[in-house]
């Protein structure tokens, strides 16, 4: 009968009792486990029962000592709770049930009393485990890390606390033990299990220069780590924040769910008092009183909320708070950005023309030696793809850049040209026949003492999960838009290969954001997709902001959820748990609603005896909080 609260001074997972529980100091103490006292009173009742019911002590004549005493007794958390609700003039089911008990006990129902009692304080104690294992998530995340931590300084290792270590701090990580930091590998190879984090099932290989996570396990080979994020930056740390917020923060639903149980006992009284009127019959106005109950909702609702963001950050997406996860799951467009969200960021040379009677080779070399002194992102692209296939540059006598058009070079007597066909064309001619491959990408072409030896196209990668994250996305009603700075022609190509309903090139910062207004105006909802700065104002005013985990700073903080991975199949995965949730909670609703105005009815003509109907609103209640409780992620459940 208990709901869950929602203020940070109850909630479980308030930042000082955080660090109070990951400093290894007992939990607070209102976490959820069983108290003896409990088993005590629930045993006392039903003992009491037994007594009553065998009439073991009867010295009063129509009233039973042990039936009132072990009302009392047993009672205290209802009577208790309803004092406090009359205080602050709030229309709980305690107040109602309380109303049902002292009835019952007023006409003598002593049995009964007790029986309904006794199944109450059952369903309360199988309510609290079932809620304490949606919040001892955050527990389960801050037992992944560890408590000391193998730096390196001074020249040697030392073993510090892991709350005195510092960005730029060398950490040093052996086989079998967890990272406790956010950073990049300096030293050493291994495989990393970082399931925990980024919800990928293998192991990942990590060389200098790749990136760990916090809170995952190296498998292999020792590491040395150079810190970048520790405690509350890290993607772990955002993980624990994801799920305080889910806690403290109050969905739009979550309050339709508390307004709807108020009216619920409104409706319950009503009833009760039409039942009397008509059929003058205190047994059935009291099964009125007792059937009806929604618990199931107020209960129900926030620990699917809590459940469905602890689920979703054991899978690598960061829900900043219930109002988002709502939003999230009445999404129907998905705006995405280009660059970093569906490709890989960096441009690779994806295909090289060459023109008659011309190496590939030979082609490359010459573009390799034109670039060799460029910084531009298409130079080095081009140096990278020569390297992987073993091409070397020649040296170079003479280097001029001009922005906007390409390079030229003189090398071993030879002058060169690499750059686009426009600026190509002003120094030699005769080529107006070769083929335009710039399709989905960016064509340089390369010219050679005057004649042309062929183009290289080089664009952006698609990521490979891309595609299917689209495909996922469209198979689940919503519509997709590509939206990029790119030009036109390759945002048609690129919105064909990934599939996307429709797509805008030559998009800039402020066009992106007009874009998710306009729909906004048709009346659709909004997730925007992106990773840059240019982005963060249209994750802004977006419905439901989406950062990618390799994103920026400035996109991080300006979304409103976080793909702790680069992987788009998260999302449409994170789609998913925030619908089921809504489901769910959206179940819990019509059940009640159906399960209170049968109950009712069914109490009203004397069908319903107050026992089977404290028996069907227990019944009801638990099932209601169980359907919410299969979002819990599974680590909990088996804590």
């Amino acid at each position: 009968m208990r709901s869950i609260p929602h203020t940070a001074e109850n909630s479980i997972s308030s930042k000082s009792e955080i660090e109070l529980t990951h400093s290894g100091q007992p939990e607070p103490e209102h976490a959820h486990h069983i108290e003896v006292w409990d088993i005590v009173r629930i045993l006392f009742v039903g003992m009491a029962a037994a007594a009553v019911w065998f009439r073991i002590w009867e010295p009063i004549p129509r009233v039973s000592i042990i039936a009132v005493v072990a009302t009392l007794v047993g009672g205290y958390p209802i009577f208790k709770e309803t004092f406090t609700d009359i205080l602050d003039r709030r229309m709980t089911m305690e107040l109602s049930m309380t109303i049902a008990l002292l009835s019952a006990l007023a006409i003598g129902e002593f049995v009964t009393t007790l029986v309904i009692i006794f199944f109450v304080l059952i369903a309360e104690v199988l309510e609290g485990l079932t809620v304490g294992r949606g919040r001892r998530a955050i527990k389960d995340l801050l037992d992944l890390l560890p408590k000391t931590v193998l730096v390196r300084r001074d020249g040697g290792a030392q073993e510090l606390e892991s709350d005195v270590i510092r960005p730029g701090d060398i950490v040093v990580v052996k086989p079998g033990g967890r990272i406790p930091v956010d950073g990049d590998v300096v030293h050493g190879h291994s495989f990393v299990d970082q399931s925990s984090i980024t919800g990928e099932s293998m192991p990942v290989e990590k060389l200098p220069g790749t990136p760990v996570y916090a809170g995952t396990i190296n498998q292999s080979g020792s590491l040395d780590i150079r810190t970048n994020r520790v405690g509350a930056d890290t993607a772990f740390g955002k993980i624990i924040e994801a799920i305080e917020q889910a806690e403290k923060s109050r969905a739009p639903i979550q309050g339709i769910a508390d307004r709807l149980a108020g009216y619920l006992v409104y409706f319950a009284l009503g009833a009760a008092a039409l039942t009397y009127i008509v059929t003058r019959d205190l047994r059935s106005t009291i099964s009125v009183v007792i059937v009806a109950g929604a618990c199931g909702i107020a209960a129900g609702t926030p620990l699917a909320i809590l459940g469905a963001i602890g689920l979703a950050a054991q899978k690598g997406s960061i829900i900043k708070g219930g109002l988002y996860l709502e939003a999230l799951a009445a999404v129907d467009t998905v705006l995405l950005d280009k660059t970093g969200t569906l490709t890989f960021g960096h441009p690779e040379v994806l295909g090289v023309h060459t023109a008659n009677g011309i190496d590939s080779k030979d082609l490359l070399r010459a573009a390799a030696t034109a670039e060799s002194g460029s910084e531009h992102p298409l130079g080095m692209a081009i140096l990278q793809h020569a390297a992987r296939e073993s091409v070397p540059a020649a040296e170079t006598d003479r280097f001029n850049s001009i922005p906007g058009k390409g390079v030229t070079c003189q090398s071993n007597g030879q002058s060169i040209i690499v750059g686009s066909r426009t600026f190509v064309a002003e120094a030699i001619s005769g080529f107006a026949n070769f083929p335009d491959y710039a399709q989905t990408g960016s064509e340089v072409l390369v010219a050679r003492d005057g004649k042309l030896l062929g183009s290289l196209v080089i664009a952006d990668v698609i990521r490979p999960e891309a595609i299917q994250a689209i495909r996922t996305l469209r198979r689940m009603g919503l519509q997709t838009e590509l939206l990029t700075g790119d030009s036109q022609k390759i945002a048609a190509a690129i919105g064909a290969q990934l599939g996307v309903d429709a797509f805008r090139g030559d998009c800039l910062p402020e066009n992106k954001v007009d874009r998710v207004k306009a729909l906004v105006a048709e009346g659709r909802k909004v997730a925007m997709v992106g990773d840059g700065v240019n982005d963060a104002p249209a994750l802004v005013e977006a419905a439901v902001g989406v950062a990618m985990g390799s994103g920026t700073d400035v996109a991080r903080e300006s979304a409103d959820v976080v793909l702790l991975s680069n992987d788009l199949l998260l999302f449409a995965e994170t789609l998913q748990i925030a619908r089921r949730c809504r489901r769910i909670i959206m179940t819990n609703f019509i059940g009640t609603l159906a399960v209170d105005t049968l109950g009712i009815v069914l109490a009203g003509i004397g069908v319903l005896n107050p026992l089977l109907a404290a028996l069907v609103h227990v019944s009801s209640e638990l099932a209601f909080i169980l359907n919410s409780a299969r979002l819990i992620p599974v680590a909990s459940l088996r804590k």
